[in-house]
C-alpha cells in the first residue's frame, strides 16, 4: 500500500507551520509553530493555529523581526527543498515588497545615525553611566 504525501496531486492541503517551514520564512518547525501561536502569521487577515490546512489563493502575513511579508500561496509543499523552489511556493504582493523595502532604508539610516562607541567603557565612564540609569 502506497502512503500520499502532500507533493501529490490529490492533495489540496498542507499544515500551515509546514509550508512556513518549506517556504524558508523560518529556519525550523519549531521556530514556525512558535511564531504562529505567538499572533505573527495571519492567514486571509484570521489569527490562526499551526495546524491550520493552508490552500493555494489563501493570503499569508507573515511578521518577523520587524518586518512584514504579505504573500499569496501559489504552490503546496511539505518537504523543505532548494531556495528557488521555496521561492515559488509564494508570490509577494507588490505593496508588500514596496513597504518592506521603505521599513528596511528607515533600519539602515537609524543603525547609521546610531553612534558607535570606540570600546569598553574605562571605570569614570562607567561610573558615569551608572549614575545616569539611576538618575541621579
Amino acid at each position: 500500500m502506497k502512503q500520499s504525501s502532500s507533493s501529490d496531486a490529490g492533495d489540496r492541503t498542507v499544515r500551515l507551520d509546514k509550508w512556513l517551514w518549506a517556504a524558508r520564512f523560518f529556519k525550523t518547525r519549531s521556530q514556525a509553530t512558535a511564531a504562529v501561536n505567538g499572533g505573527k502569521i495571519h492567514v486571509n487577515e484570521q489569527r490562526c493555529k499551526a495546524g491550520r490546512a493552508l490552500q493555494v489563493g489563501d493570503a499569508v502575513r507573515v511578521s518577523k523581526a520587524g518586518l512584514v511579508f504579505d504573500v499569496v500561496v501559489e504552490g503546496l509543499a511539505d518537504r523543505r527543498g532548494p531556495a528557488p523552489q521555496a521561492q515559488a511556493l509564494y508570490r509577494e504582493t507588490a505593496g508588500s515588497i514596496q513597504a518592506r523595502e521603505q521599513a528596511q532604508a528607515m533600519q539602515r539610516a537609524a543603525r547609521m545615525a546610531t553612534p558607535i562607541p570606540d570600546g569598553r567603557p574605562d571605570k569614570r565612564e562607567r561610573r558615569a553611566l551608572q549614575r545616569f540609569k539611576s538618575g541621579d
